[in-house]
């Protein structure tokens, strides 16, 4: 019975502890480090806040690298204040407003719709023996958790057609 008492006071423990490290969409990639320019580009959008919100979400974000693919001025152009809705458009196209974990992607291509306002919301998810693509860009890395949802690394950024 003592035991059960410890083990049931140690799990508590250990489940607190880990809500009280949790941490929101935007702290996780802050963290890492790799994601300065969709943090940056977050906060030019007005986004930061929708990102930290309660989700759950799943974000699929290009590392900085990706950003610096872009052609030249791209990044800079985006990030001015008079472009915010542009900007807060193509970020909007990166996030799906629900939580969604590698193994539930079917293995075949799949619409998934986005938090893009008007237009084109849906991006085009395929799964295959060689890994998952988003609209073109692969996932690097999956299933990085976070409080509020999910993120997926992509090595690129992905753009809505229009």
């Amino acid at each position: 019975m003592r035991k059960y008492f410890m083990g049931a006071a140690l799990a508590t423990v250990l489940a607190t502890a880990g809500t009280a490290n949790a941490a929101n969409i935007v702290e996780t990639a802050q963290q890492a480090g790799t994601f300065n320019t969709l943090i940056a580009a977050a906060q030019a959008a007005g986004l930061v806040e929708a990102l930290s919100a309660p989700g759950p979400i799943t974000v699929f974000a290009p590392t900085d690298e990706a950003f610096a693919a872009l052609p030249e001025g791209t990044v800079d152009n985006l990030l001015k204040p008079e472009n915010k809705g542009q900007l807060a458009a193509i970020l909007s196209y990166h996030v799906v407003g629900q939580e969604i974990t590698s193994d539930q992607i079917p293995a075949a291509t799949t619409e998934v719709e986005t938090l893009k306002g008007e237009g084109d919301r849906t991006i085009t998810v395929v799964k295959s023996d060689s890994g998952v693509t988003v609209d073109g860009a692969n996932v690097v890395t999956a299933d990085i958790k976070a409080d509020n949802g999910v993120i997926h690394v992509i090595d690129k950024v992905i753009l809505p057609s229009e």
